[in-house]
């Protein structure tokens, strides 16, 4: 998986015109018009054209849906199982060429988009046994005629709105559970990452996928996502992005009483409390805050240490931090790609100036690097891994959700003050603690309002657990593990008279 194999690969797929998935065919858009898409770290190099959909494609393919839905809520729990398990062989068995394609519109590096396949292919295999684990009740009666039942049934068509960082396993980790529990979709990816959305599509079609039954639409959120969310034939919206276009979401999906499940931003903590092993945090810090180069929700961006830990973190925190090296994903030993554009860079690098600006000290980092090519072709919009020391609760950097390689470190005098400063965002994501006191491990969970708490370990989540957050970080049911079932189905009570 050398230099030259992935480049020479990429070469050979770039500029073809690629298509929407509707009804099991490949469609252009109705519009006709296409957006090019280019590589992360050579952004000269031109992936593809790709549709840019409107409402018209939309309305296709949620009617291909709601057609899909008549048959396929009747398909038994078994035989949507067995899809999703082919569809995760087949996930695994395409790994490498999954990982180029992402690493090449995201850029990330392989090590990490290796991971983020296998990572889909495990919740792909959780999902399919779901279909296997649709709960209901039977309840004693008040009349011994009658007999009372709960059970669940699939909502429907399910809109499955993608991000950016994650454009394989988040698409994954939407549409597989809808398919376990009886739903259909429509897909829309990130208008920044819709190339790896497609050859999902191709795998599902091969996992034995019926027609209609999951549809792709690529296209900007104003011009294709706005349609899809307020369409009248979905019945649930499942969406991972931004706080401020979550809002905008459920707003719409509640003017006409639409389910929603937002996944939205974090500005997530790791709290230091008498620990002896802070060798062992920092590895656990710095790989949860530079990891698809900070640009993930559950990122750690904040650290929050003792007073006299934290001269001895910050050094062990520094140096790894010079440890990461900064490059394409091709490149050996790279440690961080570059961030997904220019706009991304720009906005990351105007919160640094902040932080400088407002007071703290730039301890490490902070500056673009140019990986201008050989020949002279441009490079990708790289950042150092940047280090924020002597913060405070009232600094911008220390409350704001920052989507980039930037860590910032604040002292708390005890674990009382670093419960307050943890929950002194708008978010509530997750949090990593570290400490060595039992009573702590046992006590903080409680006190720190977030939905999901890592003790001594990263923000690294599981294929069977719930995921999401509280106050501006999540709303609707928990993904992930079982509490996806609260989403994609409703329940309806029976009342049956036996005689």
């Amino acid at each position: 998986m050398g230099e030259y194999r992935m480049l020479n690969w990429l070469d050979e797929q770039a500029g073809r015109k690629y298509a929407n998935f509707i009804n099991g065919e490949w469609v252009d858009s109705a519009t006709g018009r296409t957006s090019p898409l280019y590589e992360s770290a050579r952004p000269s190099k031109k992936i593809g054209d790709f549709p840019d959909s409107d409402e018209e494609d939309v309305n296709r393919a949620v009617q291909a849906a709601h057609e899909a839905f008549r048959s396929w809520r009747n398909t038994s729990g078994p035989a949507r199982a067995g899809v999703l398990y082919r569809f995760a062989d087949l996930l695994e068995r395409n790994r490498e060429e999954l990982a180029y394609m992402l690493s090449a519109e995201q850029g990330k590096v392989l090590a990490e988009s290796l991971g983020e396949v296998q990572r889909a292919a495990n919740e792909a295999r959780f999902a399919a046994g779901e279909a296997f684990r649709v709960d209901g009740q039977t309840l004693p009666s008040e009349n011994d005629q009658i007999r009372g039942e709960v059970i669940r049934y699939p909502i429907g068509v399910v809109a499955c709105i993608a991000p950016w960082n994650f454009p394989i396993v988040t698409p994954v980790r939407k549409v597989a559970p809808a398919l376990a529990y009886g739903c259909t979709v429509v897909l829309k990816p990130a208008s920044a990452t819709p190339w790896s959305s497609v050859r999902l599509m191709e795998l599902l079609a091969e996992a034995g996928l019926p027609k209609g039954v999951v549809n792709l639409v690529l296209g900007s959120g104003s011009t294709a996502g706005d349609p899809l969310v307020s369409h009248p034939l979905v019945s649930g919206i499942s969406f991972t992005g931004s706080t401020e276009l979550g809002l905008r979401i459920n707003g719409i999906a509640a003017a006409r009483l639409a389910k929603t499940q937002l996944e939205l931003g974090g500005k997530n903590a790791a709290l230091v409390l008498d620990y002896d092993n802070l060798d062992g945090a920092a590895d656990q810090i710095v790989t949860a805050a530079f990891a698809c180069s900070g640009q993930r929700c559950t990122a750690i961006s904040r650290v929050i240490v003792q007073k006299d830990l934290a001269g001895r973190l910050n050094g062990h925190i520094i140096e790894r931090m010079k440890a990461i090296k900064v490059g394409p994903a091709w490149a050996d030993g790279v440690g961080m790609g570059p961030l997904i554009d220019k706009k991304q860079l720009e906005s990351v690098k105007a919160y640094i100036a902040t932080g400088k600006n407002e007071g703290a000290v730039l301890s490490y980092g902070g500056e673009s690097l140019d990986m201008t090519g050989e020949n002279g072709e441009e490079g990708g919009y790289y950042l150092q891994p940047t280090l924020f020391t002597d913060v405070t609760r009232g600094m911008t950097i220390a409350k704001e959700e920052i989507f980039g390689p930037v860590l910032s470190v604040l002292e708390a005098a005890d674990w009382e003050e670093a419960v307050e400063l943890a929950n002194a965002t708008e978010y509530g994501l997750a949090v990593s603690v570290f400490t060595d006191r039992l009573d702590l491990a046992g006590t903080l969970p409680d006190l720190i309002d977030v939905g999901m708490v890592h003790i001594n370990h990263g923000t690294a989540s599981q294929a069977h657990m719930p995921f999401g957050g509280v106050k501006s970080s999540g709303f609707g049911p928990f993904s992930i593990g079982h509490t996806n079932q609260e989403f994609f189905t409703n329940v309806k009570a029976v009342y049956m008279k036996s005689r």
